[in-house]
């Protein structure tokens, strides 16, 4: 791990990540860079190793722990934390090469002092998948189905998962009698040592096929394009992920299925803006509007409703309608619309409407708005202000 990047850098998240953070980072990296997504990309092939490398460290507190101590160090043969059968916490430096030179690697394939890979014969759960869903506004609000498409391995019909031809069996490995390694005793100058190695003949299996299946190749499993239905539920907002449990990719010998992981993406709305369950929009209104006040015509999810404003309404007031936001997706209920008004001043206006404009003003000079005089009396206040600091 010498030349190892920075597991952190890695998964591109900061050392005080939550693991929340952590997991959203490696699904997002691994649907990307995954081999079944990039066939024959070595490149990205081994940033899906490195990422997953990352991710077991990292998801793991105690591990993450130990790396936050002492980086790579920490995973080392001999590093800080490091745990071997039999000799916890030592560096024997080359101390293993020179007793692999004189007896064949006495303790095993995985090297001196390390746990050997034993056999791999027993059940293995199949990978995981990862699979990015687009959905409108509406759709996310109050929930939809969507048919995927994904090529994913499945069983083969032709051997039913087994790897044999048809009419073929599976016999149990001659050589390791379906025990997946080799044992054998060895003297050593320090006694007697039993080596455990895993069997040349099934490569661990303990099985042998003798035909293979030739649809399959043997591995008892093809890729198939598989179509699924998607419950979106009402209220899912963008970047969530659905998981559905065992749609993954199906388990070795017996083994059971991975899970399908589904991230979802929202388009913006051309009106609304989502905030938690509440949705946000602005209205244009006139200046008579505000002047007199009176009934609106407000969007919703569902269609315009009335809403009647004030009259007097300054422009930027906001006001909410409730219950016409977004449902909770885990509950009952449902956030509130709220709209904010926006008066539109007309550019370009008739001589009749501006001798009106100019009547309104003559009519109104005498008198002093609220607001205004709120404005001039601070105006007073600061050239107060100005000339005792003269003084």
């Amino acid at each position: 791990m010498a030349n190892a990047r920075d597991y952190y850098e890695v998964l591109g998240v900061d050392r005080n990540a939550t693991d929340e953070d952590i997991k959203k980072a490696y699904r997002k990296l691994a649907k990307k860079y995954h081999p079944d997504v990039n066939p024959g990309d070595k490149e990205a092939e081994a940033k899906f190793k490195e990422i997953n490398e990352a991710y077991q460290i990292l998801s793991d507190p105690e591990k993450r722990e130990k790396y936050d101590r002492f980086g790579h160090a920490a995973f080392e043969q001999g590093g800080f934390g490091a745990s071997y059968d039999g000799f916890s916490g030592f560096d024997f430096g080359g101390l293993g090469d020179i007793f692999e030179s004189f007896f064949g690697n006495p303790f095993g394939s995985s090297g001196f002092g390390r746990r050997s890979s034993g056999s791999k014969t027993g059940p293995q759960r199949g990978a995981d998948l990862n699979y990015g869903i687009e959905i409108t506004f509406e759709e996310a609000a109050f929930g939809t189905e969507k048919e995927i498409s994904l090529n994913r391995r499945a069983v083969c019909n032709a051997c039913n998962g087994t790897g044999a031809k048809q009419g073929t069996g599976i016999e149990t490995c001659k050589r390791c009698n379906g025990t997946g390694q080799i044992r054998y005793k060895q003297t050593t100058p320090f006694g007697q040592i039993v080596n455990i190695r895993t069997c040349d003949v099934c490569g661990g299996e303990g099985k042998v096929i003798t035909q293979p299946c030739q649809t399959c190749g043997g591995t008892g499993r093809i890729k198939k394009n598989i179509k699924i239905v998607v419950k979106i539920p009402a209220g899912i907002d963008n970047g969530q992920v659905i998981s559905l449990h065992g749609e993954g990719e199906p388990g070795l010998r017996g083994g059971p299925p991975g899970d399908l992981y589904i991230e979802v993406n929202v388009k913006p709305h051309p009106i609304f803006e989502r905030r938690g369950n509440d949705i946000i929009c602005e209205i244009p209104v006139t200046f008579v509007q505000c002047a007199l006040g009176g009934e609106l015509d407000i969007p919703t999810l569902e269609g315009n409703v009335k809403y009647n404003i004030p009259e007097g309404t300054q422009t930027g007031s906001v006001f909410k309608i409730s219950g016409k936001g977004i449902p909770y997706i885990r509950g009952h209920g449902r956030g509130d619309l709220i709209f904010r008004v926006n008066v539109e001043i007309p550019r370009k206006l008739n001589e009749k409407q501006k001798e009106l404009l100019r009547e309104f003003a003559r009519i109104s000079g005498d008198e002093v708005y609220e607001g205004k005089k709120s404005f001039f009396d601070k105006m007073k206040d600061a050239a107060r202000n100005i000339k005792g600091k003269d003084k």
